[in-house]
């Protein structure tokens, strides 16, 4: 059993980051089309929807990862508050054979 007892702060709060800006990215095509569908409805075609939604389409994954990121770094540091507190998350890990052999230089000859 091992316990985790604090988290890297910039380390988690990066993956975050670019975690949460790669999920902007699946979801910038849905703002391209919801503003070609905006620009399109109406009486009158009003190509302001279609700007909306490539702005949004643009600017969503950098809001996501910059959120993210801030979201990651304060999730980080809270977790390393209580971990001090309640002593962590308890881990099991297990151990896995790779099947690789050590390379030539790597190996004590005794």
């Amino acid at each position: 059993m091992h316990i985790l007892k604090s988290v890297g702060v910039l380390s988690a709060a990066r993956i975050s980051g670019v975690l949460y800006a790669a999920l902007g990215l699946l979801f910038a095509p849905i703002f391209l089309v919801m503003g070609l569908i905006g620009s399109m409805a109406g009486p009158r075609q009003n190509p302001f929807g279609v700007i909306g939604g490539v702005a949004m389409a643009v600017l969503f994954p950098i809001i996501y990862g910059v959120m993210g990121f801030v979201m990651g770094a304060l999730g980080a540091l809270i977790y390393n508050l209580i971990a001090k507190w309640l002593g962590g998350l308890q881990l099991e890990l297990q151990s896995v054979n790779s099947g690789l052999v050590p390379s030539a230089g790597l190996i004590d000859p005794l």
